[in-house]
């Protein structure tokens, strides 16, 4: 059983390097996502108290650079890995509190209810850090209301399952990507034939040095809120309006023929409450059945956005296509954005030094995306 022994301090980081307000950004890593530069340099020309509004959340990026800007801001995402994340990075919390929450959760829940089995877990987990994993996912589950909860939940998942460590452990795993889960007979047969054994790591300890890492530094306060829903329905938005007109909108839609966000985070929606197992289902995404369905879904979120902004309103949106799927995805775009109050003003190449480093830059193991794109549009009431 892990065992907490150590004072939270606020200079080092589990790297060594110290902690600044940006590194909140990379709590958990997510297969796809933009870079923190792209929103920030987006809202350079925003005002306070202006609301910023991201249909497609991710991961919360759009929401992140919104609270260092000082601005509000709304998030909506079908994955609920990328809103656990994207609430930890709205919450006003120290690692002291993190931590007490962490062994008030391990106080609370002596023995999990639940363990699961078979060659993979025996594999990826030692048993003591995996009954530990169970125990405090139960606790979650049970109340993940509090900021503390939901940074430490956010934490746990960044940690889930990564690179083995050298020296100082920073994830909780046998060897595995950081940004995918691996698919159980894969990962058995890799670790097998490499003689590859989870470690026996300190669990509140690997949570505690990733405490400090990402809360150890003063953030600003932020009325925002991210909420796990479906983006093409318009009861979807009803607590943006409960928060004002939208003056922002910048977002990132899934690029036609990535199918596997929620397959990818197979054991960080575990950790949240889903199977222990891949879950093959597709279910609150885009259809990727073909062109015109991908653009009739894409329109639709495109015109309740419309609906929470007011005249005038900016939307940015990056986009791209993979190489499976020969489609340009600048007139795609624009097929979507017909018959909706949005007119496009410019598109420019997102790899502009404006814009930031291209989306595609993050992809690991996925197509390439090709031909990626910022399209600017404005609100016509």
């Amino acid at each position: 059983m892990s065992r907490w022994r150590g004072k939270v301090t606020h200079a080092s980081t589990a790297t060594g390097a110290r902690s600044t307000p940006l590194a909140l950004n990379a709590i958990c890593p997510y297969f796809t996502m933009f870079p923190l530069d792209f929103p920030l340099s987006v809202l350079e020309g925003a005002r306070q108290p202006q609301l910023v509004l991201d249909p497609f959340a991710g991961r919360g990026t759009t929401l992140y650079a919104a609270r260092l800007r000082g601005l509000p801001s709304a998030g909506i995402d079908s994955n609920p890995v990328a809103i656990a994340i994207s609430q930890a990075k709205l919450v006003l919390v120290t690692p002291e509190e993190i931590m007490s929450a962490a062994s008030d959760i391990l106080q609370e829940v002596a023995t999990p209810s639940c363990v699961p089995e078979g060659e993979f877990w025996r594999l990826a987990y030692h048993p003591e850090v995996l009954h530990d994993l169970c125990r405090l996912r139960e606790g979650l589950l049970r109340d993940a209301s509090t900021p503390a909860r939901k940074a430490l939940r956010a934490i746990i998942l960044g940690a889930l399952h990564g690179p083995l460590a050298r020296t100082t452990p920073s994830y909780l795993s046998n060897q595995s990507p950081r940004t995918y889960a691996p698919k159980p007979a894969y990962a058995v047969r890799f670790w097998t034939g490499r003689g590859l054994y989870p470690p026996k790591v300190d669990v509140l300890e690997v949570i505690d040095r990733r405490a400090r890492r990402y809360y150890g530094h003063n953030l600003p306060p932020t009325t925002s809120d991210a909420v796990q829903a479906d983006s093409r329905q318009q009861e979807s938005y009803r607590f943006v309006k409960a928060m004002g007109q939208v003056s922002w909108v910048i977002t990132s839609p899934p690029y036609l023929g990535m199918r596997t966000y929620r397959q990818d985070q197979w054991l960080r929606l575990w950790f949240l409450g889903g199977p222990p197992c891949p879950d093959y289902r597709i279910e609150g995404q885009l259809s990727h059945a073909n062109l015109e369905a991908f653009a009739n879904d894409l329109r639709q979120v495109w015109r309740h956005v419309a609906s929470v902004c007011h005249g005038g309103a900016q939307l940015v949106i990056r986009f791209g296509a993979i190489n499976s799927r020969k489609v340009d995805p600048v007139e795609l775009l624009r097929a979507s954005l017909n018959d909706t109050p949005w007119v496009v003003e410019r598109i420019l190449p997102a790899y502009s030094a404006h814009n930031g480093r291209r989306q595609a830059d993050h992809f690991v193991r996925s197509p390439r995306a090709l031909d990626e794109v910022d399209v600017w549009a404005r609100h016509e009431a």
